[in-house]
């Protein structure tokens, strides 16, 4: 593609003015084949401790039992199904970002999927450790599963959403990691010609062969655009079925036909925030500000606006419905979740989901990185809370006040959910070391038309109109790795 088929007026999707292919393959490539920096260590140190902590709490609880966590008789489901909920949620805004987008032929996907790719495998694999140890009974976990004829039936109870969960959970993980591993494929065979020795081995055989031909990368580009087609209901359905684990009862505050797109809009919410407070570390301790850019932060702001808008439009309206409904044990759930004892809980959930991404519309904090990160952890903070308030409100006072009950949470509640994000944070940064972060091939794409570096040519060249040229360079001012002194010169 020649670099004037690109407007002038789009920002760049790489800056920088010595930008080259090798230069791209160098520095993505760099935190793989170097030793890590102090930073990963620290962060790697410290992902680890907390990924003990978790072996502890869950060898814990499989030993007692899951008398360790806070249950009791009236509130039966707590930070259990509130983390399992909370990290299927995070796990959306990778497959959103690779399939949706790439089939919607948005190029800037191309530097932040593959991270969001991973973050979703490994928030599924956080999810899928909730399943098992809530359980109760952890070694008959495979009567989720299509059983022999023996047990007297296919499935134990195909009418039980968390039946439907294995299937969707199951179902998304897997065409997630097909996804994500084909699209590593061609950046595998890039380290595995550079590297030498042991490594070389290694590389070769996960590289499959791949031989970069033409016809390689016609069947390459048909399969991704297969996949993502696959992909994309899976990021309406999986948490569809999720919120069906609540719909589908007969509790105040969980019967609701709204749960399925309110969970899913929550879900996109969340995951965006969560790739936001990965990148924008990551972008910085590995050098990477020419490639994923002040225009993906500002794009992906923008999504968790009107997500978070559609979220705060949904708690609006589960108020309504339960006035509407004439309801009187509805009306008083959802009373009872804004003024009762957990109180604090729904209003944190409100600031953090409703109040705070609100901020975004301001330009200045949009394009603040501090802001924004800081803003993304609030986010995330948000919508564990939403569930949290969901379930337990739901559940800790019901139509009998004589079994109304209080829920705390004991070490090993809080244990195996700080634990199982020391286990996310160590999977991702083993990740970062292990694969590159940023799709090596899909970048290289850019260079000739969505550049900087391409769009300097142009100006140079005389090609477009002065005042679009100054219109183009007005926005790049935002960038932090763009140098306004080259278009002085200019």
């Amino acid at each position: 593609m020649s670099g004037h088929n690109e407007s002038i007026l789009r920002e760049p999707l790489i800056t920088g003015n010595d930008i080259t292919y090798a230069k791209i393959t160098d520095d993505i490539l760099g935190p793989v084949e170097n030793k890590p920096n102090k930073a990963w260590w620290i962060g790697f140190i410290v992902a680890s401790l907390g990924a003990l902590l978790w072996v502890v709490a869950v060898s814990y609880t499989f030993w007692n039992g899951i008398g360790a966590w806070g249950l009791n008789k009236t509130v039966g489901w707590a930070w259990d199904i509130t983390g399992f909920v909370w990290w299927v949620g995070i796990g959306h805004a990778g497959t959103l970002i690779s399939a949706v987008l790439l089939l919607f032929r948005q190029n800037w996907r191309n530097s932040i999927n593959r991270s969001a790719e991973a973050m979703t495998i490994f928030a599924v694999i956080c999810a899928a450790t909730y399943v098992v140890s809530h359980m109760g009974r952890p070694w008959l976990a495979y009567w989720v599963l299509p059983l022999p004829n023996q047990f007297g039936s296919l499935w134990v109870n195909f009418n039980s959403p968390l039946v439907w969960d294995m299937f969707a959970i199951s179902t998304y993980f897997s065409v997630s990691l097909l996804f994500w591993y084909t699209g590593l494929l061609p950046d595998i065979a890039t380290i595995r010609d550079r590297a030498t020795g042991t490594r070389k081995k290694i590389y070769s055989i996960f590289s499959f062969g791949w031989s970069g031909s033409v016809k390689t990368w016609q069947r390459f580009e048909a399969v991704s655009l297969i996949l993502a087609g696959i992909s994309t209901p899976l990021v309406l359905s999986v948490h569809t079925i999720v919120s069906m684990d609540f719909a589908t009862s007969v509790i105040p505050g969980w019967h609701t036909t709204i749960f399925p797109p309110y969970f899913v809009a929550g879900a996109i919410f969340s995951g965006f925030a969560m790739v936001l407070t990965l990148l924008l570390v990551a972008r910085k301790v590995l050098g990477l500000e020419n490639y994923i850019t002040m225009f993906h932060i500002e794009s992906m702001n923008k999504i968790i606006i009107l997500t978070g808008s559609i979220v705060g439009v949904a708690y609006l309206t589960e108020f309504f419905i339960a006035w509407y409904s004439g309801s009187e044990y509805e009306q008083y759930a959802f009373i009872n979740r804004s003024t009762g004892p957990y109180w604090w809980a729904y209003w944190m959930m409100m600031t953090c989901n409703v109040i705070s991404p609100q901020l975004l519309w301001f330009k200045k904090i949009r394009l603040s990185i501090r802001a924004t990160w800081i803003l993304s952890i609030v986010v995330n903070i948000g919508m564990w809370f939403e569930r949290f308030v969901i379930i337990v409100t739901s559940l800790h006072r019901d139509y009998i006040p004589s079994s109304w009950a209080m829920f705390s949470p004991t070490w090993v509640d809080v244990s195996v959910f700080v634990g199982s994000i020391g286990l996310f944070f160590t999977l991702f940064l083993l990740f970062l070391r292990v694969l590159p972060s940023i799709a090596i091939a899909e970048v290289k794409l850019l260079l000739k038309s969505a550049s900087e570096q391409a769009k300097m040519k142009q100006i140079k060249e005389g090609h477009e109109n002065k005042e679009y040229v100054a219109e183009y360079v007005e926005s790049l001012e935002k960038f932090d790795s763009v140098k306004q002194e080259e278009y002085a010169k200019i």
